[in-house]
């Protein structure tokens, strides 16, 4: 399977080729669910396109705890079924379908009572294990095993001595999912979708009562054009009931939107080779390695403001940085925090009470024929939320569709990434790029690490490090944008790599560099460069203010008032 570039001219003619044909199936969202919808159609031979409103994974796709993991704290609610799914799928990630993207991650469950804690948690934790052999699928991941509490110190020093008495370690796997979501629609692409991002459903096209396609706006052109389809799949998570308005129907489920903030912290800041899971009042937190940093998180509480900007206020930091200090020798504070991000989390309504106890299921409906809608659910089994909605979207379609074949198609990237693991000394001799260099871009790009090498071999100085991010090269800002379908400065910092959270300063340094490098291909004039460094500086400000703020409703408020009108205009 070839790669299909995200260019923008590609954008280009997907949407003209949209508004040409009738499609069998148009998703509608282009986080994980919706780009893992697209796939599933495309792969069982239907014509399939995939838009969404703003950037792929900008909403809850890029801001969850970049876990891929059954959820431990699920066997305490007794649900089984969603944990045996996950660990299932969990397996499927890490041995075949993107071995290049997920890679297992060590936790330490520190204990505080001497023996029924760990008869307790041990038999979680057996279960967890079990149930992700009993799934048929290998787990891809060691077993647990029991730590004194010197063991478990030898392992993670900051953790004080008085906060446990020994410790389980377990693993589960981490991934950085805006890039695995955009994996997802790139592969989506590759096997034949038609895929554009910043295309904003203005409308549903009906007849005779049943939904036959969408009315979308260019957001980079405010060109309107109209998509005829036989389905449409709405996978727009936290925002499927003001989709679903459109349509002039408001039934179907409710989404309770669940706000998660995490804190960026230093790795230096806590010395552990693992990482941890700590029991709260509430629910549990995790503190993540991710490469130079930990990402601690995260809460679990009601969101009712606008989607579109969820923001972390004091009160959700002072929680955090309470619940993870009560186990460290050497406290952190709000100066060692680099940064942070907060998402929502698009949960099925079922009465009252904390977020934090609602089930993680999907489900799928259709309100109005013509119209699938997917909501509820977890990061980790988006492929199989997405195999159900197109099951739904392809009943009744008039022709025999073969069924889903998603668990045996790895996503572009996979195929000879273990062989290249291998060659790592050949290809950095043959770059002039370090082997550390090249094991980095083969975790973030798998096989298709050669398409960057290409860049470099055609222009030497994009093989040179960001001034401001050196753990990136420019070749990377480059590809974000010739590739990978950004079009904006944020997509790049925020997305395509993680800059905006990794650094320091946010990516607020490295601004002015990656727009040079981006603008000549986007056809950015010098005023809009200079405006789009703009925005993302206001949004750089308008955040580190809110975070300040003592509640959601005047973070929030901070939050919108500060934003540079681009900004808001472009979501």
């Amino acid at each position: 399977m070839a790669s299909v570039a995200l260019s923008p001219a590609a954008r280009t003619q997907a949407l003209e080729n949209m508004a040409r044909e009738e499609l069998d199936v148009l998703v509608i969202g282009g986080g994980v669910v919706g780009s893992g919808a697209a796939l599933d159609a495309v792969t069982r031979g239907l014509r399939v396109g995939l838009i969404e409103a703003q950037d792929f994974a900008a909403g809850t796709s890029s801001r969850s705890s970049k876990l891929i993991h059954g959820g431990l704290r699920y066997l305490e609610m007794l649900d089984f079924r969603l944990v045996a799914e996950a660990l299932r799928e969990r397996g499927l990630l890490i041995q075949k379908l993107a071995p290049h993207l997920i890679r297992p991650v060590p936790f330490i469950y520190p204990l505080k009572h001497r023996v029924w804690e760990r008869f307790y948690a041990d038999s979680g934790v057996a279960l967890y294990d079990t149930l992700g052999m009993l799934t048929g699928q290998s787990r891809g991941v060691p077993r647990h095993r029991h730590l004194t509490r010197r063991g478990a110190r030898a392992i993670a020093p900051s953790l004080r001595e008085d906060a446990l008495v020994g410790a389980l370690q377990y693993y589960d796997a981490q991934v950085d999912d805006a890039r695995h979501t955009l994996f997802v629609a790139r592969t989506a692409a590759a096997y034949g979708a038609h895929v554009a991002n910043r295309a904003r459903v203005v409308g549903f096209l009906k007849e005779a009562g049943r939904v036959i396609g969408a009315e979308v706006s260019d957001m980079e052109t405010g060109e309107r054009i109209r998509i005829r389809a036989k389905r449409v799949v709405n996978a727009t998570g936290v925002w499927t009931e003001e989709t679903l308005g459109l349509s002039g129907e408001r039934g179907g489920r409710r989404v309770r939107a669940s706000k998660g903030i995490h804190l960026v912290v230093p790795r230096d800041r806590i010395r552990s080779d693992s990482g941890l899971i700590l029991r709260t009042e509430k629910s549990v937190l995790f503190v993540i390695p991710w490469g130079r940093q930990w990402i601690i998180g995260t809460t679990d509480t009601d969101w009712e403001l606008g989607k579109d900007h969820p923001v972390a206020s004091k009160a959700d930091i002072d929680y955090l940085l309470d619940r993870v200090n009560a186990v460290l020798e050497d406290p952190l504070t709000h100066e060692d925090i680099q940064s942070v991000y907060a998402g929502l989390r698009p949960l099925l309504a079922s009465g009252p009470g904390p977020t934090a106890k609602l089930s993680r299921e999907h489900a799928v409906e259709s309100p109005v024929p013509g119209l699938v809608v997917i909501t509820g659910g977890k990061y980790t089994t988006y492929r199989v939320m997405a195999k159900d909605a197109i099951d739904a979207a392809v009943t009744g379609l008039g022709r025999k569709v073969p069924p889903s074949c998603t668990k045996d198609v790895p996503l572009l990237g996979a195929e000879g990434w273990r062989a290249l693991q291998n060659s790592v000394p050949s290809l950095a001799e043959q770059s002039g790029l370090s082997p550390t260099r090249v094991e980095s871009l083969l975790g973030r790009y798998g096989s298709l690490v050669h398409e960057i090498l290409d860049l470099i071999r055609q222009d030497r100085s994009l093989g040179e490090p960001l001034t401001s991010a050196p753990a990136h090269l420019r070749a990377e800002i480059v590809y974000a944008a010739s590739h990978e379908g950004a079009r904006h400065l944020d997509d790049v910092l925020t997305r395509r790599t993680r800059i905006g959270i990794e650094t320091s300063d946010r990516g607020l340094d490295v601004a002015e560099e990656a727009a040079s490098l981006i603008g000549p291909l986007l056809g950015w004039s010098a005023e809009q460069r200079a405006s789009e460094v703009e925005a993302y500086r206001g949004r750089i400000a308008a955040e580190r203010e809110s975070q300040t703020m003592p509640d959601d409703v005047t973070a929030h408020a901070v939050q919108l008032g500060a934003l540079p009108r681009a900004v808001q205009s472009s979501n």
